[in-house]
């Protein structure tokens, strides 16, 4: 077994792998970028090297950096978890003739999976069902039309190279067509260093189902089951579970047997999935192999026992593959969220910054948390914004959702913008928790973005009489300190005014000083709240009669602002007579930003379609901006004339800051 591996990665992956290999008894080597230098992975390995400046291309992706940092350190392999490296050939190649190994595939099933056109055709060779489409490389936006005409639409314009959502678009006519291979292939380019685009038949409300793999360099081949990852936002999944809430045996039995054969056709060694597409009536369609270790790999791992990470380092090490197929068993459910340093009230851009403030629920069975942020960490805009994935295990899909909702409600982050809400909403919504959806799931629940979601009627009274309990130890805390009216605290009988949502409900304190027992009394019914909050803590966990109840919440004064559920916001606490004079308040404004076109990003400014003069209609192009390796486009929210242009292309934008002012 090896004494020494480096991982080629940062961030959570990078503590993933440390984690398996301490567990292994073998030492670990981070490599890092300059804005990387304090960060969690560096701290967990056993030794660290820094590799270059922050830009991906100038560290993560620089091959001779990391292959020079493997010989300064000793390391004998190296794991390059997902993204950069993890599917490039050539880096795996080269580490063969330097007598390194390299913890993956051998590079020929890298290329040749990692080109959506060549695994398309091997694999229907290898008796897997594949999409129509067109096999070749589209050479330009007038064939793409032609091949889109000739398939029909909907079609999807997809990179050869691509992963992660990135370099796809979905055309519904020829024009939808023309700009979507433009865009598909300049983010290719940007991303992968490869522009090459092919356009197959677009699946409608179909649900995206994988199997994973795990396959030893003996032949020894298996499947481990299937996992549901169709809750996604522009093709980046957001929501992982397994099992499928939707497939039947034999479906999956089939499923996996075609993945089993793909691998064994293109001599797959390694931990890898193959992802396919499944309409509603279960028939399925291959998609894609990932050769590298998928970001949603933990609940597999939580379903099955089986640490894919320990196996990868072993098939890659000679061993055998022990594990045989009838030993794969599921085990309960278990559900993934991906946090992500972003804002969902704005249309979910990505959100940097330091995080000046992190407290993770409770680790247990039932829970576990892969990241690689700490208190102080910098969300930057070089990476991809994940901040971590929350894991829950339950013997059931709904106990595992339940005990998910209460660890989002206890993951408490400040520095950044998070989806935190966002995920709790999706949860919470009947057609996840029947599990009849499909990857359309968020574009039909919300329309119109994630927007502020009200209390729900079933929590209300429980959040209102816990925040007045609050309120009251803050009450009682004020009155020991010195110079307070005498009796202030001591006061076991008080009317407070909560105020949500400017709805003011009523609330009155009972407090017996002998056994601590504070009871609220809300719509004319008693509730008893019990708990062992503590005044400086962020995160309340508590129980208001015998419903337990968790949320975050800050205070300001006699304010508070709250997390609870998919509800983000401020809530007052305040006397009936203060109530009455917040009525007559008046309301401040904010300023008018209406004549400006603002960044809704920090980003860099690619290109402007216009100057000053230019008359522009309502949804024509005005910039586009690039962040997280995404190009976004900003339209024009109505027709107006461009006066000044305030930033250039090449110009690093902050969030909010001005592009061009109109007339």
């Amino acid at each position: 077994m090896f004494k020494k591996i480096l991982i080629a990665n940062r961030g959570e992956i990078a503590c993933r792998i440390i984690t398996s290999a301490k567990h292994m008894g073998i030492a670990t080597v981070a490599v890092y970028s300059e804005a990387d230098r304090n960060t969690k992975h560096v701290h967990e390995a056993d030794e660290a090297i820094c590799i270059g400046a922050p830009p991906a291309i100038e560290s993560y992706l620089n091959g001779d950096r990391i292959l020079e940092a493997c010989q300064q350190s000793g390391a004998e392999a190296i794991h390059p978890g997902y993204g950069f490296l993890s599917e490039n050939a050539e880096f795996s190649e080269r580490l063969e003739q330097e007598g390194l190994i390299f913890i993956g595939p051998k590079p020929h099933a890298i290329r040749v999976m990692g080109d959506k056109i060549t695994s398309k055709k091997l694999a229907a060779d290898a008796g897997v069902h594949v999409i129509p489409g067109f096999d070749g490389v589209v050479q330009d936006a007038n064939q793409a039309l032609d091949i889109a005409k000739e398939i029909g639409y909907p079609v999807m314009i997809k990179a050869s190279a691509g992963g992660g959502g990135k370099g796809m678009r979905i055309a519904l006519n020829d024009e939808e067509c023309r700009d979507g291979f433009e865009r598909a292939t300049s983010e290719a380019q940007s991303s992968f260093g490869d522009g090459r685009i092919f356009i197959e038949k677009f699946i409608n409300q179909p649900r995206h189902i994988e199997i994973q793999i795990l396959a030893d360099s003996h032949g020894n081949a298996i499947a481990l089951n299937e996992r549901e990852c169709s809750i996604q936002r522009r093709y980046q999944k957001v929501v992982e579970e397994a099992p499928s809430v939707f497939l039947n045996d034999d479906t999956r039995k089939a499923m996996m047997a075609q993945a089993v054969s793909l691998a064994q056709a293109v001599d797959y060694q390694s931990a890898g999935t193959v992802e396919f597409v499944v309409d509603d009536q279960q028939n399925f369609f291959f998609l894609e192999m990932n050769t590298r270790l998928q970001v949603e790999h933990p609940i597999t791992e939580m379903i099955t026992g089986i640490d894919l990470v320990e196996w990868m380092i072993r098939i890659a090490d000679g061993e055998y593959l022990t594990i045989k197929q009838e030993d794969v068993c599921i085990n309960g459910w278990s559900i993934e969220s991906r946090i992500y340093a972003e804002n969902p009230w704005r249309g979910f851009l990505p959100s940097t910054g330091r995080i000046h403030k992190y407290q993770t629920p409770p680790y247990s069975e039932y829970v576990r948390l892969d990241t690689g942020i700490e208190e102080g960490s910098e969300i930057s805009m070089f990476y991809d914004p994940m901040i971590a994935k929350l894991i829950t295990w339950g013997e059931t899909r709904d106990q595992a959702i339940e005990i998910m909702n209460v660890c989002l409600n206890r993951y408490y982050i400040r520095g950044v913008d998070t989806n935190l809400a966002f995920l709790s909403s999706i949860f919470r919504r009947p057609s996840f928790r029947s599990g009849e959806f499909n990857t359309s799931f968020i574009e039909k629940e919300y329309p119109n973005n994630f927007t502020p979601e009200p209390i729900e009627a079933s929590v209300l009274p429980n959040v209102v009489c816990a925040i007045s309990a609050i309120h009251y130890r803050h009450h009682l805390r004020a009155g020991t300190i010195s110079d307070q009216i005498e009796g202030y605290g001591r006061q076991v009988n008080l009317n407070w005014v909560v105020i949500i949502e400017d709805e003011e409900l009523l609330t009155q304190i009972q407090h017996d000083e002998n056994d601590n027992e504070i009871i609220v009394t809300y719509q004319e019914k008693n509730y008893q709240v019990v708990d062992n909050w503590t005044i400086a803590d962020p995160v309340y966990t508590g129980k208001v009669g015998d419903k337990e109840i968790n949320f975050q919440i800050v205070k300001s004064d006699f304010r508070y602002d709250i997390v609870c559920d998919s509800y983000v916001g401020r809530v007052m606490v305040i006397r009936p007579e203060t109530a009455r004079l917040h009525r007559l308040m008046p309301v401040k404004m904010p300023p008018d930003l209406s004549r400006f076109l603002l960044s809704p990003m920090p980003g860099l400014l690619i290109s402007l379609s216009v100057t000053v003069g230019s008359k522009v209609k309502l949804g024509e192009e005005l910039a586009i901006i690039e962040a997280m390796k995404m190009e976004n486009t900003l339209q024009a929210e109505q027709s107006c004339v461009v006066s000044r242009i305030l930033a250039e292309p090449g110009d690093k934008l902050e969030m909010d800051q001005p592009i061009l002012e109109f007339e």
